[in-house]
């Protein structure tokens, strides 16, 4: 009997232990993945503590996927996959392809998405079984630590800048350069806008540089953001991948008229922000998901285009609870990435 091992927890903030369980084989339209590495993203702590309805232990989080494929399934190889094919499988994990955005074919706001982790056994294990639909191919470029987190984390920053209001040469400002920011920053500056990137304290300046941002606000300096981003012309969109609703809304006036601010950060806490505020330049705020399959492949082939790669830090299977800690805690590398070989 072929088995496989899993990090699994068994109850709502439990410990994780690595379990051996015997290989499935795919069934009709999936795909068995071989796992190389799996990125800890913090929205598994969702899961793992049970604040998603639906969840069932024992769990394997786990929605930031990349390996490659060692089995099909019927009805795959239509779609023109192949057994040892690179793949990333991220936070859209699948659609229903029944509900009403999905007959609209707006597939990432699917009713019913299967998001790894959640809908089915994520990528904190030696092998997953995913739906066809939710692949994306890795480009022969990026090694399968760099592709997983750009599964999650950099479709969302790049996807919400792509699908912005904004166009080269505006001014774009990214609040945070964390796990997602130091992504969006990079992305920012490589499609053309005047990049402004905001963080707490002026030693993250000189970082700020390097990501490629042309200007840096602190946000604990005497001058407001707001008025930070209005002296330099009004930001047309600010990018809000700190999850911190005081810092968001404090953005919201350093916005140009019709400027977009676009949430990717998630807070329970509300935005403070009054009707009047929106109003009389007629700005937006939108929240923004991650993205589907192809928009997970166009952020991979951006990303070895311009030599756009997360800033990581790496842990075998058998040390999760480590990594998983790490990531809870913020003194992880940016993006704690599983490896499983």
């Amino acid at each position: 009997m072929s088995t496989y091992r899993v990090a699994q927890v068994a109850a709502a903030g439990g410990p994780f232990e690595i379990v051996e369980r015997e290989v499935p084989q795919p069934g009709p339209c999936h795909v068995r993945v071989a796992v190389d590495a799996c990125g800890v993203c913090h929205s598994d702590a969702m899961f793992v503590e049970a604040a998603f309805p639906g969840v069932r232990f024992p769990l394997v989080p786990g929605h930031e996927i990349a390996g490659h494929i060692e089995a099909l399934g019927e009805g795959t190889q239509s779609g023109g996959w192949q057994v040892g094919e690179r793949v990333a499988v991220g936070w859209f994990g699948g659609h229903c392809g029944y509900c009403t955005p999905c007959r609209q074919g707006d597939f990432i706001v699917c009713e019913n998405l299967k998001v790894p982790g959640w809908a089915y056994d994520g990528g904190y294990a030696e092998s997953v079984i995913a739906p066809a639909d939710a692949l994306a191919r890795i480009p022969e470029a990026l090694p399968a630590t760099d592709a997983a987190p750009m599964s999650c984390a950099g479709v969302t920053t790049y996807n919400g800048l792509r699908r912005s209001s904004a166009r080269p040469g505006d001014l774009v400002a990214v609040l945070g350069i964390g796990g997602l920011g130091h992504l969006g920053v990079q992305y920012a500056a490589a499609m053309g806008f005047e990049t402004v990137a905001i963080a707490r304290g002026a030693g993250k300046a000189d970082f700020a540089g390097q990501l490629g941002a042309h200007h840096y606000i602190d946000s604990t300096a005497g001058t407001s953001v707001a008025e930070a981003l209005q002296s330099l012309g009004g930001a047309k969109v600010v990018l809000a991948t700190a999850a911190n609703a005081q810092a968001i809304t404090a953005t919201v006036d350093g916005l140009s008229h019709r400027g977009e601010l676009v949430v990717i950060g998630a807070d329970a806490e509300p935005l403070g922000v009054s009707p009047n505020q929106l109003l009389m330049k007629a700005q937006v705020i939108r929240g923004h998901p991650s993205g589907t399959a192809q928009d997970v492949q166009d952020t991979m082939e951006f990303s070895a285009l311009h030599g756009i790669r997360p800033m990581t830090e790496l842990a075998p299977l058998d040390r999760v609870d480590e990594a998983y800690r790490k990531m809870l805690s913020g003194t992880a590398r940016f993006r704690m990435v599983l490896t499983m070989h």
